[in-house]
């Protein structure tokens, strides 16, 4: 493959991740298009966000809904930006564009993306997979002598737990939960303006909030009473933006002047969002946690690949940023795997681009053109012939 011809777009509900597979990291930005109260006449697109003089009262237009891309229109005005001079600047035509999707993805949907890329951008190839099988190729790239694992995939809408055996997707074991980081934004917004003030409309700030301040905790309990006592070591005082002499909140440094800033104290609520995750029932969504969802996802899984799953573990997406988020998980699996199996979970250093460089690693590969739809096969067959190959 020569160097450059493949474009990678890791194709997130909230976060896109695109670069050529010459690029040493990709361009990160909103997979969504903004409006903000105080610029009415104008909308921001992807990456636009940075010029926007006032976030509050930022109004989204996403083009997923429920983790499936629902809305065209939205999507190809953040692509048209996305590949224009003015975004990364990639021309598709001739290229080969790997392209992530949502696990079970519906077929309208995968023929309606691959439609527009060959005709609206003119690509040579494309290659459609999700971002959860690109993880693994890059783990098990990574790990020599190993072809199993599981990746754990903490997204914008939900959180899915794909095992990985032999370098094949095992699709039964796939088990997914209704709980992602824009549920849990949504949940610290409703404690917010049920305790301190509204901030309903403000979920671009309660999103900065919630990855400058919140944490995982080891033990919930004991934390849920050491937030009530006096001394109470948890309570955090964050400095809101005003726009003007600030633009993004932060936390209050004790030695510093902040009597004209408005400020939130926030305490449990530091903790009790990103343990949504492990306990979805506390907000009445009847499903397994993480931990649980893992043990379930293995008896779908050959017995003899068990004791290799649960020591490969790898956690991707934004939630995965939480402090104290691998400790956390993988304390809770080794409470329900049996004490002969090793359990290791590790989350890499960017858990929100580690797809992107799976499908740069994908690229590299030798057989890759020869599973690709190409622009013939489009040609001739339309887009019924496009499939998806999960085999790594």
């Amino acid at each position: 493959m020569v160097n450059g011809n493949v474009c990678i777009l890791d194709n997130g509900a909230y976060l896109a991740k695109v670069g050529l597979n010459s690029y040493e990291k990709p361009r990160v930005m909103p997979n969504c298009v903004m409006k903000a109260k105080s610029e009415r006449r104008r909308a921001f697109i992807g990456s636009q966000i940075e010029e926007c003089r006032d976030a509050s009262g930022l109004f989204y237009m996403l083009s997923f809904q429920k983790g499936y891309l629902v809305n065209y229109d939205v999507q190809k005005t953040v692509w048209d930006f996305m590949f224009s001079p003015d975004g990364v600047g990639i021309n598709l035509a001739e290229k080969v564009l790997i392209v992530t999707e949502p696990q079970f993805n519906f077929e309208s949907n995968q023929e309606a993306m691959t439609e527009i890329f060959f005709e609206e951008y003119e690509i040579e190839g494309i290659y459609r997979t999700t971002s959860a099988n690109l993880s693994a190729m890059k783990y098990l790239s990574d790990i020599p002598n190993i072809t199993t694992c599981i990746v754990i995939e903490m997204g914008y809408s939900f959180t899915h737990i794909v095992p990985f055996v032999k370098r094949k997707r095992i699709k039964e074991g796939i088990r997914r939960i209704d709980i992602g980081g824009k549920l849990l934004t949504n949940h610290l917004k409703e404690l917010i303006s049920y305790r301190h003030l509204n901030v309903m409309d403000e979920s671009y700030v309660v999103n900065q909030i919630k990855e400058d301040i919140c944490f995982v905790s080891q033990d919930f309990k004991r934390d849920l009473k050491l937030s009530k006592t006096r001394e109470n070591p948890i309570v955090t005082e964050y400095v809101l933006p005003d726009f003007t002499s600030i633009k993004r909140g932060y936390v209050k440094k004790k030695d510093d002047n902040y009597k004209d800033y408005q400020m939130l104290k926030l305490s449990n609520e530091r903790f009790t969002i990103p343990e949504l995750l492990f306990y979805p029932s506390d907000i009445g969504i009847r499903q397994m946690g993480v931990a649980e969802s893992v043990l379930d996802c293995l008896k779908a899984c050959p017995p003899c690949s068990h004791h290799v799953l649960v020591s490969n573990i790898i956690v991707t997406g934004g939630c995965a940023f939480f402090p104290g988020m691998r400790d956390r998980l993988q304390g809770e699996i080794r409470k329900l795997i049996p004490d002969e199996f090793k359990v290791n979970v590790s989350i890499p250093e960017d858990p929100i681009s580690y797809p992107w460089f799976g499908g740069k690693i994908l690229a590299e590969t030798p057989d890759f053109r020869e599973n690709i739809m190409t622009r013939e096969d489009y040609d001739e067959n339309g887009v019924q012939h496009s499939v998806t190959k999960f085999d790594l």
